[in-house]
Formats: C-alpha cells, structure tokens, sequence
C-alpha cells in the first residue's frame, strides 16, 4: 500500500491517519514543531506510523495531505512534493482564517489558493465535508467515532455515504476515488477546482456534513448550490448549469 505523508498532527490529521492506517495504508506525519512533539501521536497510531520532519514526509510520502487551514504565508515543502498528488481538507473560513478578497468575489476558491502555493503538485479537494472528530450530540455508542470511521460502509452497502471530490487533475481525482473507497466511501467528482465552492460551508450539501448523505443526494445537492448573489438565470447559463449537473452524474 502505498505511504501517505500528512503534514498537519492536529485532530484532522491525526484522525485522517487512524482512518488511513485501519485500511492498510503507511502514514508519515509531521507537525510545525518537529517530530519530537509526535511521540506520544505516533505511540497512539501503531507501528504502520512514523514521525518526521514536515520536508522528509513530504519526501517519503506517495501521496500527502495538508491538514491545516490555508494561509498566504504558509510555508510549504514545495520541491519534496513536485509531481505528487495532495488532498486539501481545508474548508475556507473567515471568522477563523481571516478574510480572502479573491474568495470572497468568487473570482477564485480557497482551494485554487492552495494549487497556487504548490504549483508543481496535484491538489485535491478532499475530505472537506465529513467531521474528524465525535458526533456533537450522542445517541448511540458509535456516534462517539469521528465521523470519517464513524460513517464508513463496504462497498454495495445500501447506507454508504459519498464525499466531493474536485481537482484540475483527473489522475488525481481517481487516486483520491481509490482512496475514498479504501476508507468505506463512495466518490462524487466535482471538478476543476474552480467548481469546488460548491461543496463549501453554507451549500446544500454541507447542511449533511453531519451524517453523511449517499451519492445521488450529493449529486442533486451540489446542482442545486448557488454562489452568493447569483440572480435568475438566463438560457445560456441554464444550459451550462445543466451540463456541470450531467458531468457530476456522470451522463453523457
């Protein structure tokens, strides 16, 4: 199986490499601190888990993830990821990470940003729309799981769940697709990255980031989205929507 570098230890990460490593997968993690600061972590995640620097799991990694919120001035193992594909989990969040003009005029996506500072990988969005970590109100034992071990089924279960994926590289949207379906997930693609505000905090998918929602309700909710602002649309427009909609779903 192939090795996984995560850079980013925090819940996401940490969790995303729990999810990873129950399938099968090698993890490399690392954090801004050093790898000293992850014992404890990579005690917790078993011996399939190593610690490094933010460079060397980049380096060692197959593929990667970037499990922290973007930011302008992040710096970024741009060389030790040339050529790889790297899942981008993060969700764009002013209240947290401050105010974007370029996102906000919807003249581009917090995830193009991230392309943008990697401009040598394959960005994925992924993972953005299901919880890494315990469900706010309990009901069940299980609901005591992050969402991402929580909601996972075998493929042909008639309760599996399906999450967005959206990336200008279709080699890495079907990485991702094999990687979704490792975890117990189905796929909806939702490419270039200029479309990804559509699974965005607000959208009608996201109102199902709690418990997960199967992949024709994904599909149906990621058509129905709308960017702020948006007024009635003319036919050209219509036409373009409808075909974005037959694309997701896979129609000809």
């Amino acid at each position: 199986m192939p090795t996984i570098g995560i850079i980013g230890a925090g819940q996401a990460g940490s969790t995303l490499a729990r999810a990873a490593i129950a399938a099968g997968y090698d993890i490399v993690i690392a954090n801004s601190r050093g790898p000293r600061t992850l014992t404890g972590v990579v005690r917790d995640l078993g011996p399939r888990a190593l610690a490094a620097s933010t460079a060397d799991a980049a380096a060692a990694a197959d593929f990667a993830v970037i499990a922290f919120p973007y930011a302008p001035g992040d710096r970024l193992p741009v060389e030790e990821l040339a050529g790889k594909v790297v899942l981008d989990p993060n969700n764009y969040m002013p209240w947290r990470d401050g105010a974007f003009p370029d996102v906000d005029s919807g003249l581009k996506t917090i995830h193009e940003l991230r392309q943008e500072q990697l401009p040598t990988s394959k960005v994925v969005k992924a993972f953005s729309h299901i919880q890494f970590h315990e469900r706010s109100q309990i009901r069940v034992p299980s609901d005591a799981l992050p969402a991402v071990l929580r909601l996972a089924r075998p493929p042909g279960a008639p309760d599996r769940k399906a999450l967005v994926v959206s990336s200008d590289h279709p080699d890495a949207v079907e990485l991702v697709t094999r990687f979704y379906d490792d975890l117990g997930f189905d796929a909806v693609d939702n490419s270039p990255l200029s479309e990804s505000w559509r699974s965005a905090p607000g959208t009608p998918m996201w109102r199902h980031h709690v418990d997960g929602q199967s992949r024709d309700e994904l599909i149906r909710n990621l058509g129905r989205a709308r960017r702020p602002g948006d007024v009635e649309l003319g036919e050209p427009e219509r036409d373009a929507r409808l075909q974005l909609t037959r694309k997701i779903d896979g129609a000809p």
